[in-house]
């Protein structure tokens, strides 16, 4: 799974165009969400064939920043505060988060910015809990 980074025109129809653009090409978004900034808003949703969704999208007129790697966490939701340990657990590693959302499946989805390091503490906290 990968991250894609969209900018949307904040228009109606916009993330419309998006969703049927991936629909008719077959591309299903497994989480993800759009978040108003303006005169665009920004989206990150979650894609399995991330190669082909920015092709199909980039031929619709719609411009993908980058594609990004991603940390899938699931968290325990019967503890609560497991959000605010995980994301410790990566800041006392010197990763910062850039992106976070869910997945379809209640998984916590996380773009950050030095990969490696942060998928390394992602697996210790599994290992942990």
């Amino acid at each position: 799974m990968k991250d894609l980074e969209i900018i949307l025109e904040n228009k109606p129809g916009a993330l419309a165009l998006m969703g049927e653009t991936l629909g008719n090409n077959g591309i299903s978004l497994e989480g993800g969400g759009a978040f108003d900034n303006g005169k665009y808003s920004i989206a990150h949703f979650l894609v399995e064939d991330a190669n082909k969704a920015k092709e199909v999208l980039t031929q619709a007129g719609i411009t993908v920043i980058k594609i990004n790697d991603v940390i899938i966490q699931k968290l325990r939701q019967d503890v609560p505060g497991q959000l605010g340990m995980f994301c410790r657990k990566l800041a006392n590693a010197g990763v910062n988060i850039l992106t976070q959302y869910s997945d379809h499946f209640n998984q916590l989805i996380v773009v950050v910015d030095k990969f490696e390091i942060g998928k390394q503490a992602s697996e210790e906290w599994m290992r942990e809990w």
